[in-house]
Parts: C-alpha cells; structure tokens; sequence
C-alpha cells in the first residue's frame, strides 16, 4: 500500500472515473439485496452494517469534496484528518436510504468538479499531516479505492461471491 494512497491494493484496473461514476448503482444494488431485515445489522461485533458503511461513504464524500476543492482553491494546503469512527458515533438510525440519496447528490457534483478540474490539476499539491504530500490525483485515486474497499464490504455482508 502507498502511504499516499491507503486504497491503493484496492484498485482494479478499471479507469478511477469509471469507478467513481458507478459506485453510487452498485451501492444501491447492493443494499436491495441485504434488504431491509439485515440493512441495519452489523456483520459482525464492532463492524458497521450496510447502513452505517453507506453513511459513512456520504460523509467521506463531503471530506473529499472539500479536499478537493481545497487543493483547487489554495496553493499546498494542510487538509485536516478526522476521525472515522468518532463521525461514526451518530449514525444510529439514519436510513439508509437518506445516506445514498445524500452520497449520490454528492457524488455528482463532486465528479462533475473532478472531470472539469482533470488533467490539468492532477499535479496540485496538499499535504496531509499522517500521509505527507499528495496530489489531486491523488486524492482522487483514494477516492476511488476508499469506494471499492467499502463495496467489497458491501458484497459480503449481501452474501455475494467476490
């Protein structure tokens, strides 16, 4: 794994836009298949259910965005870090479906700033205090590793063949 890029090993050699583009359908794809009765259960002790990982992704999508914008707005800025599973915490009864709508919505605008923003800003530099310096490729690489990390979680808690 690059420590620029946590989500590295998760990339699967598909263009990052293709990725980007098709999480949000197979985010709801998935979540049809869970189904009501297990959306809100965790798959485990101390794991997040369907749910709470689609609310996740909503959140993530509005830290990206930011960053995103940061990088574009500002010259090598310091993005701050958060901490998961402190957002987390408030999960708890936020249906699921309001999170993808919300993820989704987000997604759009965020893709539509990306591809307007790309190739030419791929080289703009930030700096994250844990990872060092990154570029917006960079980020937007992450963006799409982070994406399938968690539709990988997503396919298991469904019960679906990796």
């Amino acid at each position: 794994m690059s420590q620029l890029n946590p989500y590295d090993s998760f990339l699967d050699g598909r263009p990052v836009d293709s990725i980007l583009a098709s999480t949000a359908d197979a985010i709801a794809e998935f979540l049809k298949t869970i189904g009501q009765n297990r959306i809100n259960l965790p798959p485990a002790p101390g794991k997040w259910s369907a749910a709470e990982i689609v609310c996740h992704l909503a959140d993530c999508e509005i830290v990206f965005g930011f960053r995103l914008r940061q990088t574009l707005a500002e010259d090598g800025p310091t993005i701050e870090p958060f901490d998961q599973d402190k957002w987390a915490a408030r999960y708890s009864g936020v249906p699921a479906a309001e999170a993808l709508a919300a993820f989704s919505a987000l997604r759009k605008w965020n893709l539509r700033l990306i591809r307007h923003a790309l190739p030419s800003a791929a080289a703009r530099t930030v700096t994250h205090p844990e990872r060092g310096t990154m570029t917006f490729q960079t980020i937007v690489e992450t963006m799409a590793g982070h994406d399938l990390n968690h539709l990988g979680q997503l396919r298991r808690i469904a019960g679906q063949p990796t």
